[in-house]
Parts: structure tokens; sequence; C-alpha cells
């Protein structure tokens, strides 16, 4: 698997992509410059078992929760597609259905159809979202869990070298937790995977389909999915849901994993926040924040053009892209008044 993974058309298709729809970025069209030398030398040190991961350039977003996001050298995301392109098959046949993150076919509006329809069936739910999941993921494990599948020591040498170079990037926006069993050198454990790299995405999903399986299989919860670390059971039984919620606690604890305060079972028609809506049977509501979030946005790139500093295209590809994403819940009414209320200023002259 290592020499497919060197080769050279799968570091082309790596680098297609990694650029795709990023082209313009600095980074990448001086990579592209050069795009030969720059794809044979890095398949000289993937071969020569030289290859080391570059420095993280980190920047905090909010979405509107605050996210510390870290980028990997463009050079390092081509050698993470072309990681991803030989490794992800043989995982993703053992992810389950309702698994819905970062896999093709599949996506955030699928996953709220999905819920909605669980919705309809269901009287009660149990919504659970793990705390600190990225910081907290454990390389120990996870290394663990990428060995039953890889079994190609050159390729595991590389996962772990990618593992590595992210060691330490969100140890501030880690709390440390003990578990039962655990010494003071458990502080010490290497943890945590950087948001924004392509390989962190699809380990967390990884990381978790033990976890998909120990809900399908042990608990035999047939109306379970999941999202990144959101995730959602549904039962008739509100009873069964808080023996469930018990069992949870202990199967994530064997991951060292810990859930958010404040998931209990409740019923559907309360409504259920999922994927920044509030899901019940007969309609999708749009979180309050959501909203709040994306007018701000909206004020400030409308100032932004006001002043001349961006053009009227990035404030129309913002605005289309938040209404493709909200119109997948009942929201015209919220669109109308949002939107009717913000007109576009005057452009200052050069």
């Amino acid at each position: 698997m290592y020499a497919e993974i060197c080769a050279w058309d799968n570091l082309l298709l790596a680098y297609e992509r990694g650029s795709r729809g990023k082209r313009g970025h600095p980074t990448v069209a001086r990579f592209e410059r050069r795009l030969e030398d720059n794809l044979l030398k890095l398949q000289a040190e993937l071969r020569a078992r030289t290859y080391a991961p570059g420095a993280y350039a980190s920047f905090h977003i909010h979405e509107p929760k605050r996210r510390l996001i870290s980028a990997a050298p463009f050079r390092d995301r081509v050698v993470h597609h072309a990681l991803c392109n030989l490794i992800e098959p043989p995982f993703e046949c053992s992810f389950i259905a309702d698994s819905y993150a970062n896999r093709v076919g599949k996506g955030t509006h699928r996953a709220l159809d999905r819920c909605q329809g669980f919705a309809r069936r269901y009287r009660y739910a149990l919504q659970c979202d793990v705390a600190q999941f990225f910081p907290s993921i454990d390389h120990g494990i996870l290394s663990e869990i990428l060995a039953r599948k890889i079994g190609d020591a050159d390729v595991l040498a590389l996962c772990s070298a990618i593992l590595a170079s992210g060691i330490g990037v969100l140890s501030d926006e880690y709390t440390q937790v003990y578990f039962p069993g655990d010494d003071l050198f458990a502080a010490n454990r290497p943890r945590g995977l950087p948001i924004g790299n392509l390989t962190s995405q699809f380990w967390a999903n990884c990381y978790l389909n033990p976890f998909d399986h120990f809900v399908k299989r042990e608990l035999r919860c047939v109306a379970y999915l999941r999202f990144v670390d959101d995730f959602v059971l549904f039962a008739d039984d509100l009873g069964v849901l808080w023996d469930w919620q018990r069992r949870i606690v202990d199967r994530l604890a064997r991951l060292r994993l810990t859930l958010h305060a404040g998931a209990h079972p409740r019923p559907v028609r309360e409504g259920l926040p999922f994927l920044g809506f509030v899901i019940y049977p007969q309609q999708r509501r749009l979180k309050r924040r959501k909203g709040v979030h994306f007018r701000r946005r909206l004020r400030g790139l409308l100032a932004e053009y006001a002043a001349g500093r961006v053009g009227l295209d990035a404030v129309t590809a913002s605005v289309q892209g938040w209404v493709n994403h909200v119109r997948y819940g009942n929201t015209v009414g919220l669109r109308k008044a949002l939107l009717r209320g913000l007109p576009i200023p005057r452009r200052a002259l050069p």
C-alpha cells in the first residue's frame, strides 16, 4: 500500500483534490508554479522515508462558536490526500450507514432529513455531543484502531508522523480529564487532532466507529445517527434511553471521551437541537444564534463593500451560500425579514 501512496498518479490526484477551489491562494499557486518539481521532491521524500510534516498556521474562527483552526502547509495537505486516497476505502466499508460527516453521499442535509424521519417515528430522543472532541482524541487509541485495518508498517509510520505533528496544537483547548485507572502521567498522553486537516476529519470517523457499532450491536438501537461528535438515539421508552445514556458514558470513557453536561432524554415534540437547527417531527427551525451570527457577518460584509474593500460578488456569494443552507428548514419568514432589512449601501468612489 505504501508504494501506491507514493505513486505519481496518486500524488497528482492528491494535488488536484487538495487544490480544488483554492488555486487562487498564494501557497497553492506557488506549489503549482513548479508542480512537477514539487511533486517529484515529495515523492522522493516519501520513498526515502525522510518526509517530515511542517508547522501549522493556527487562527480562530467564530461560526458562531469559537474554534481554533490549524492549517497545514499545502505540501502536507497533498500528502494527507494521497494517504486518504488509499486508506479510506477499507475503513469506509466498515462505517455504519447513519454516520454522516465527511463522507461521499452523506452530509449535513441528509443527516437532518434522517433525524427528522426518526423524530416522526419515535416519542423520545437522547441528543448528545462529546466535550472537547478533537482536542481529546487519544493518539495511542487511534493508532490501535488504524492498525486493525492497515497492515503496512510504512503506512502506519506515515500516519504516526502526521499524528505527531499535531501534538500540542490544541493543548490550550483541552482541560485534563482523568479516567478510572489513570495516574498522574496520564496528563502526558499524546492527544489532539488539528481541526482543518483532511486526515483529522477522516480519523475522527475512525475513532468513533467502534462506538457506533456498540450503539447498534450492543445497545441494539435501530434509530441512531451521528455527525462528527454529535449523535442522537431514539426510542419509545424513556427508561431505555436513561439506561443507554449510562452505558454510553461508560463506553466513551474507554475512548477517553466525555459528554457535554446536560444531555438527557426528552420528548421529540420539545425539539432537538442538531446541526444548527431545532428538529421537530413536522418542522425545522434555525437556531436563533445562527441567524444572529449571519446578520452580523452580512452587515460586516456590506460595510466592507461600502468601503470598497470587497466586491458585490463576495456579498452575493455569502448570501446565496447561507440561503442554500437554511432553506432546508422552515425559514421563509426569517429569510425575508433578515434580507429585506439590509439594503445594499452605496459604494465609496475610488
